[in-house]
């Protein structure tokens, strides 16, 4: 049986990185992040999109929930995380409106380009005495 709880130490990195990268559209107070253990599945992680049916039944914006699946994702390396993140947060698309972004944008190439992003602008952001992950 799958478990799901509460992922907050995702849900914040997922913040830093969205801010990092300039994903202004992104809508921290409408995004989940979840950790998921006992799934059988082939994936690392998944977005969710509340749809728009959905968010006219039940009279709401859309929301969006990031799944990692603890078995596959938490003995991924820190980098190796942080893409998988990037990726996941590509499927959200500018309009924050509960669709979602197909994988003929969202591909590993697209991943890579952002994360070296990511790395430049964390490089650049950390003050001169730290040292770098």
């Amino acid at each position: 049986m799958i478990k799901y709880e509460p992922a907050f130490e995702i849900r914040d990195l997922v913040g830093q990185i969205a801010n990092s990268l300039g994903m202004a559209h992104i809508d921290l107070s409408r995004l989940a992040c979840f950790r998921s253990t006992g799934s059988a599945s082939r994936a690392i992680a998944r977005c969710y999109a509340l749809s728009k049916i959905w968010q006219q039944a039940l009279n709401t914006k859309a929301h969006y929930i990031i799944e990692v699946i603890s078995e596959k994702f938490d003995r991924l390396s820190d980098s190796d995380k942080e893409k998988v993140l990037i990726h996941e947060l590509m499927h959200i698309p500018k309009a924050f409106g509960g669709g979602f972004r197909q994988h003929d944008f969202v591909c590993a190439r697209n991943v890579e380009a952002l994360y070296k992003q990511l790395k430049m602008h964390t490089f650049s952001a950390a003050p001169q005495n730290s040292i770098l992950r």
